[in-house]
């Protein structure tokens, strides 16, 4: 399926900024059933200066700009058109029992892998994450199977509210009001695999949820998105997204991963001056 993209980052500011420098990963990735058509990113004001793209350790690709005269709004718009193949059918029972899985992860032939096992800034293992994971994570279950028995109770468990949280909530707070965005959902899986020793890693996008009136019938559709992928060692990578309680196929639109949100924000920078700031995003996903 071939997709259209646009999507729009807007910044407006109480004062002038006379410079500012910024990194967006607004990049689709070109990557096993992905492929990038096309893709464009504009900035608006339109004397933006833009260095090479670069590759960050993750292999996702960076674009840093600069902004060097005075301006009161800025806009990151992204067009791009991209290509998706449905993924394969898994046998989630075909993999490895998650001990085993663990351990095969910590070999020395998994450790790009491995690194996805610790914490970082935003998503730390704990006591109460393990908890809420184990039973999900039943001795000799296969490993992709617990993986979605927590992606379907954490669906259940959960309600998508926009403004029960901001990017930096943390988990716990998450946890305690069973309310979030598919941020917060994609970040509390995970935390709850590492607190089990499964490597898994968050990664950012955009899902297409058009029906046969073209209105959006999943949850995060039209908007940023955010899943995890889980390794397993049979299989390598294997995405899901508690947010929908699905295995993402050809309807998800990979942009980055990293091990958390703080690895793939869409744009970051440092401004001189500027004031008090808000931030729009608009985001549109058609089928080409």
């Amino acid at each position: 399926m071939t997709y259209l993209i646009r999507h729009l980052t807007r910044y407006d500011y109480s004062e002038t900024v006379p410079i500012c420098y910024n990194r967006a990963h607004l990049s689709p990735r070109n990557d096993g059933h992905q492929r990038v058509l096309d893709k464009q990113l504009q900035v608006t004001p339109s004397s933006a200066l833009f260095s090479e793209p670069r590759t960050d350790f993750f292999g996702n690709e960076l674009t840093y700009f600069t902004v060097q005269e005075p301006h009161s709004s800025m806009e990151v718009t992204l067009h791009a058109q991209v290509d998706v193949d449905p993924v394969e059918y898994l046998d989630l029972n075909e993999s490895l029992p998650w001990e085993d899985a663990v351990q095969a992860s910590q070999e020395t032939g998994h450790i790009d892998a491995y690194r996805f096992a610790f914490d970082s800034r935003f998503v730390g293992a704990s006591a109460v994450l393990r908890a809420y994971a184990v039973p999900s994570f039943p001795a000799g279950r296969p490993l992709l199977a617990a993986v979605s028995d927590l992606t379907a109770r954490i669906y259940r468990d959960f309600t998508y509210d926009p403004a029960a949280t901001t990017v930096s909530t943390p988990l716990d707070e998450v946890m305690q009001n069973r309310r979030g965005v598919c941020q917060d959902f994609a970040h509390l899986e995970i935390g709850c695999l590492r607190s089990v020793g499964v490597p898994a890693r968050y990664v950012s996008g955009y899902i297409y949820g058009g029906d046969v009136n073209g209105e959006p019938n999943l949850t995060g559709a039209q908007a940023s998105h955010a899943w995890l992928s889980v390794f397993c060692p049979k299989f390598g990578w294997v995405d899901f997204d508690p947010t929908n309680n699905m295995i993402p196929s050809d309807l998800h639109i990979t942009l980055a991963w990293g091990r958390d949100y703080d690895d793939v924000s869409p744009v970051r920078g440092v401004v001189l001056g500027g004031g008090e700031h808000t931030i729009s995003v608009e985001v549109q996903i058609a089928r080409a």
